[in-house]
């Protein structure tokens, strides 16, 4: 198997099929599989993946587990070389898949790779390469975290190496829309850290795959279209807790020294609250 797909929907069906048709098609002639796990949605995404793509196997949880658990659940079982999280509200240009993993092939380094990413107005999003929201910029810039980051120019936005969207570039972190990664890699790692609800995610595992000794990669010579958080009400409650309580995990991980989770296999002692449709 070269390539396991893996997106998380909660309650964005109209998006998922779109997301779900142009992966599909970006698949051709690559041995692939692809899951969908559902966090619980009302918005009938589940009878609509049941019905419209038999092909994918649907792991149908009965809560809101958070975007990392629920990644992981599917992570433990992907038989790729590849493995792809991307976000359902996207749109996979025919030959992204087929050009960032001949990217992967040439590169073995590259430990994870992100693509340009436009929203539907055609308009580059700056953070395909930058990965850090300027919150989290800030974030790092006060706690001392920025060290971590040193091949990034993340605090330099006139540097013009950094301004050129269509310049493949090494990055610190890559974007949790579109993370294309090697397997093997992500099972020397661990996979994603389950204190993670939504946000934070991509940049914790992002650095532990720096941290492995790989590289992370902005690769521009290709795109998807990013419309950009569907799922949760910007600035609600939710958001501000997920968002800068994610600040805060990631502090007590790296600067506090906390003792660091086994999250390698942990889909293993998942309790049965989910099904797995192939």
């Amino acid at each position: 198997m070269k390539l396991s797909i893996i997106i998380v929907n909660y309650n964005v069906c109209v998006l998922l099929r779109q997301a779900l048709n142009t992966l599909t098609r970006a698949c051709a002639g690559i041995q692939h599989e692809i899951f969908v796990v559902d966090n619980a949605s009302s918005d009938n995404s589940v009878s609509m993946v049941r019905k419209e793509f038999p092909e994918v196997k649907l792991i149908a949880n009965n809560k809101n587990i958070g975007f990392s658990k629920a990644n992981n659940q599917a992570l433990a079982q992907a038989e790729g070389e590849y493995v792809l999280l991307i976000n359902p509200d996207t749109i996979t240009k025919k030959d992204t898949l087929e050009k960032t993993i001949e990217f992967m092939e040439k590169h073995p380094v590259a430990g994870g790779v992100s693509v340009r990413m436009i929203n539907p107005m055609g308009d580059f999003l700056p953070e395909s390469k930058r990965g850090l929201t300027p919150q989290w910029a800030t974030f790092f810039r006060l706690t001392g975290l920025s060290k971590m980051l040193s091949k990034s120019r993340l605090y330099d936005r006139t540097h013009k190496y950094w301004i050129d969207e269509f310049e493949t570039a090494e990055v610190d972190i890559i974007n949790a829309a579109f993370m294309l990664m090697r397997k093997s890699v992500l099972d020397r790692t661990g996979y994603l850290d389950e204190r993670f609800f939504m946000y934070g995610e991509d940049i914790d595992l992002s650095y532990r795959i720096r941290q492995a000794g790989f590289k992370n990669y902005y690769f521009p010579k290709t795109y998807i279209i990013h419309f950009k958080e569907q799922s949760v009400r910007k600035y609600s409650w939710q958001y501000i807790k997920n968002y800068y309580g994610a600040m805060f995990i990631f502090a007590g991980k790296y600067l506090l020294k906390m003792p660091r989770l086994q999250l390698k296999g942990m889909g293993a002692i998942y309790q049965p609250s989910y099904e797995v449709e192939r």
